[in-house]
């Protein structure tokens, strides 16, 4: 399908929900300071829970965003798959073979099946064949146990949560801490769900309508990895919106309409300027800020942030993690991948390049480094 297609598809369906098509907001770069409030950076760079506090609770659970949250995070990140009966629910895939135990549960053997996603083909249970009443007999497991095993301790103690009620714990702890927590809600494979008739979006739009969130001065940003569907959110979200760029590869849709541009050319001068045009910042992997040689070592910085900041763009780079073999070479302590290497020093290194924010599976290691920049 073409990006145009695709994007027509999304307004469509926006539309048959009554959601109401807004004005652009995302191009004026004065409006992106309003929304944003970044520019200044009083408090330094936003630290974002990346899938929560995933370092120390198994990812996307409700006591894995509220940890975050208590350890100093300024925002947490939901990412966002459909069940079957066409509710939000909060995982990284919407193959849940690797972070639920739902292979434990003999009723549901049958439904273990093949499907191509994003041009992959993947074997597993999928939320789009459940209903949220039978996702939520399930509970989340540790995704990566062989390097967080302590992370194992939590396995099977919480539910798959649904996007209210992240939006209900945001507000609970706002209220509780008496500061703006932030949600960063990330559409995943849009397309596929798109035809497979799950279109995430409208659903997105209308939480973020029925919460009062879907305004200037709501504590949301918006992200994906595609393209067509954050050029028709813009449409129909006044809160600022993200392109998340990979590190190797293109957009998906991208690839199924035969556009040859890859994420290497959304970050060269002329992509961020269309980015611009339809979003307020990127959420780029941090090698796209520094690179890595193939030792796994740290080269010198890109441009990369300087020619984010010319077109008003915000940078948000991904992800930061305290494990050795997450880190890059220069900060290894040890051959042990899951012992923790110097953090610090990592972080200190992308902070002084100028970005805007990160996403940490660690945030209480994200915001004493940031203390630091905030002198």
């Amino acid at each position: 399908m073409a990006r145009s297609v695709l994007a027509g598809a999304v307004l469509t369906a926006l539309a048959l929900v009554g959601v109401a098509v807004l004005p652009t907001a995302s191009a004026a770069p004065q409006e992106a300071d309003q929304r944003t409030g970044q520019w200044s950076r009083p408090s330094g760079p936003l630290v974002i829970g990346h899938r929560g506090a995933s370092g120390y609770r198994p990812e996307h659970t409700l006591a894995s965003y509220e940890l975050a949250v208590r350890m100093g995070a300024d925002y947490f990140e939901p990412d966002l798959v459909p069940t079957k009966d066409g509710k939000l629910v909060t995982r990284h895939e919407n193959e849940i073979g690797g972070t639920t135990d739902v292979a434990d549960h003999p009723e549901f053997a049958a439904r273990k099946t093949t499907k191509t996603v994003d041009g992959v083909a993947l074997t597993g249970w999928f939320t789009e064949d459940f209903t949220l009443a039978e996702l939520k007999t399930l509970r989340a497991e540790e995704r990566i146990p062989q390097t967080r095993p302590r992370n194992t301790l939590y396995d099977s103690r919480y539910e798959v949560a649904t996007f209210q009620e992240v939006i209900d714990l945001q507000r609970r702890l706002s209220k509780e801490l008496r500061r703006d927590i932030g949600i960063y809600p990330e559409t995943k494979h849009p397309t596929y769900f798109q035809d497979i008739g799950l279109a995430l979006e409208p659903k997105l739009v209308e939480a973020l309508n029925r919460n009062g969130l879907n305004r200037r001065d709501a504590k949301v940003f918006v992200q994906s990895f595609e393209v067509a569907n954050l050029k028709a959110l813009n449409r129909s979200l006044r809160v600022p919106i993200v392109q998340l760029v990979n590190g190797t590869g293109a957009p998906y849709d991208f690839v199924k309409a035969g556009d040859k541009r890859t994420y290497d050319d959304l970050v060269k001068p002329a992509g961020l300027k269309e980015i611009a045009s339809y979003a307020d910042g990127i959420g780029p992997s941090k090698d796209k800020v520094i690179p890595r040689d193939a030792n796994g070592f740290l080269l010198a910085p890109t441009t990369l942030v300087a020619d984010a900041h010319a077109v008003k763009l915000l940078v948000h780079p991904f992800t930061f993690r305290n494990e050795n073999t997450f880190l890059p070479a220069d900060y290894r302590t040890s051959t042990d991948p899951a012992a923790y290497g110097r953090a610090f020093d990592e972080y200190a290194k992308f902070f002084a390049t100028g970005i805007d924010g990160l996403f940490s599976d660690n945030s209480d290691t994200a915001v004493e480094a940031r203390s630091a920049v905030r002198g």
